[in-house]
Parts: C-alpha cells; sequence; structure tokens
C-alpha cells in the first residue's frame, strides 16, 4: 500500500507556531478573566499568580439573561431556517422546474447583500409591525443568513444521493412527503448538522441584527450585552473576558462535539 508524504520535523515545527499563534487570543482572554477586578488589561501577567472567579460572577450576574436569550434566537433560527431549507433544497435537488436556475441564483444572490441593507429595511417592516425588541422578530432576522447557506449545502448533498435509493422507497408505495421524511432526511443527516451549527454560528455571533432591531434591554443577545460593557473607562476587564469566555463556550462545544459529522456534509455538498 503506498504511504503518503512523510512530514518532516520542519512541518511540525511551523505546525505548532501557527496552532500557538491562532490560540493565544483566546488564552489572554481565559488568563485575563481570572485577573483581579480593576487590572488592567495589558498589565496582566501571563499567569494568574492568584486566579479571581469575581469576573465569572459579575459576567453571569449581568449577562446571564442575555445568553439565554442568545442560546433562544440561535435555536430558534436553527429550527426556523431548517423547517424552510430542507424541503425547499428537496425540491430544487429532484423536482427540477422551469425556472429552477433562477430561483437557485436567487438564493445566491441573497449571500451577497450587506447585513446593513438587510437590517435596515427589517427595522423598518419590523417597526410597522411591531416586531422590534422581540425574539421572533430577532429569530426570523438572523434566518435570512441561515436560510440561503442551508439550502444550498442540503441541495448539493440531497443530489448526491443515489436515484435507485429514492425510486425504491417510491416504488415500494411511499409518496413524496414519505419518501422525503423517512429517506432522504436521513441520508442527509451530516448536511443537516452541518447546516445547523453554522445557522447556530450565524445567529450567536451576530452583533449587526441585535443592534438594529433591540431597543431596549428586554430582548438583548449577549454581543451586544457584552459591547455595553465596553467604554472609553472601563476598568472590568476581567468581567469583560469572563463573558467573552462564556459566549465562547457553546461553539467551541458544539464544533469539538460535531466535527466529524461537519467534515463529512460539507465533503457530501462539495461532491453533490
Amino acid at each position: 500500500m503506498r504511504r503518503g508524504p512523510r512530514r518532516g520535523p520542519l512541518s511540525t515545527v511551523v505546525g505548532i507556531v501557527l496552532l500557538a499563534v491562532m490560540l493565544f487570543p483566546v488564552y489572554w482572554m481565559v488568563n485575563a478573566s481570572l485577573q483581579p477586578s480593576g487590572s488592567a488589561l495589558l498589565a496582566a501577567g501571563w499567569f494568574p499568580s492568584h486566579p479571581d472567579p469575581s469576573g465569572y460572577v459579575s459576567a453571569l450576574r449581568d449577562q446571564g439573561r442575555n445568553l439565554v436569550t442568545s442560546l433562544v434566537v440561535a435555536l430558534g433560527s436553527v429550527v426556523l431556517s431548517l423547517a424552510l431549507a430542507a424541503p425547499a433544497a428537496y425540491a430544487l435537488a429532484w423536482f427540477p422546474f422551469r425556472g429552477a436556475g433562477v430561483v437557485l441564483f436567487g438564493v445566491l444572490g441573497t449571500q451577497m447583500v450587506p447585513g446593513i441593507a438587510v437590517a435596515n429595511a427589517l427595522y423598518s417592516a419590523y417597526n410597522d409591525l411591531g416586531l422590534l425588541n422581540s425574539y421572533p422578530g430577532l429569530i426570523l432576522a438572523e434566518s435570512t443568513a441561515g436560510v440561503p447557506f442551508a439550502i444550498i449545502l442540503l441541495r448539493a448533498s440531497m443530489r448526491g444521493i443515489p436515484r435507485e435509493i429514492v425510486e425504491a422507497a417510491r416504488t415500494d408505495g411511499a409518496g413524496r412527503l414519505r419518501t422525503f421524511r423517512s429517506v432522504v432526511l436521513p441520508l442527509s443527516a451530516n448536511s443537516l448538522v452541518t447546516a445547523a451549527l453554522f445557522t447556530f454560528l450565524f445567529a450567536w455571533s451576530d452583533f449587526l441584527f441585535a443592534l438594529t432591531l433591540t431597543t431596549t434591554e428586554t430582548v438583548r443577545p449577549v454581543t451586544l450585552g457584552l459591547y455595553d460593557y465596553l467604554g472609553a473607562h472601563t476598568n472590568r476587564w476581567n468581567a469583560v473576558m469572563a463573558t467573552a469566555v462564556l459566549a465562547s463556550l457553546p461553539a467551541a462545544v458544539l464544533l469539538v462535539a460535531a466535527q466529524r459529522r461537519i467534515a463529512a456534509g460539507l465533503t457530501g455538498g462539495a461532491v453533490g
């Protein structure tokens, strides 16, 4: 069996250096979050000699509600995006119709629209509909990024499903809806997980829609709460960094837990 090219020690050293450079901001964020309250950010030592958890206490007290808000909005966006994108991708992949290419081009085109233009348009519409400062309003706004991405990814994945499998299900008497639910969706599980994860990350890390569509503290995602912490004379860097650490944990945990499915989902979409 032919072996792949062997990596020399230089490649290993370069890889370690690049990894250290990329992870240094994460390390410094955790380090600063454990510094005593009032410490200047640049004055923090390389290691906290006396770790102080007061930053996390302040972060949970001040930003706990905002973290829950971000979680609700992100999960709601995932559910809504997949509920809309999966049937649309199925139709575009398996039932070609006149104008399907135009529809797909339109889906791709929505990815090119600047977010600020979408946010400004939504603000006017939400102001008339009473959706400002509401969970449904933010979920709908976040889905404007999740739905097109999920359609593109899922369509490519569904096109890669062998036609014989789908035809066998139809021969056994399964209708289009039953085939979609019992055959196509299970075979697209990796792409569904990938689309769900990226949609979650889009919504979890969003700042623009949160800033534009919320004007009170009733519904405030953690990205906006973190922004409110900052100021010209802030001395609560431990609370700021503790909030950033807490806000990073869900994304990091999901990425680690679903990394194999993500790789398989992106590969399946690329092949399709």
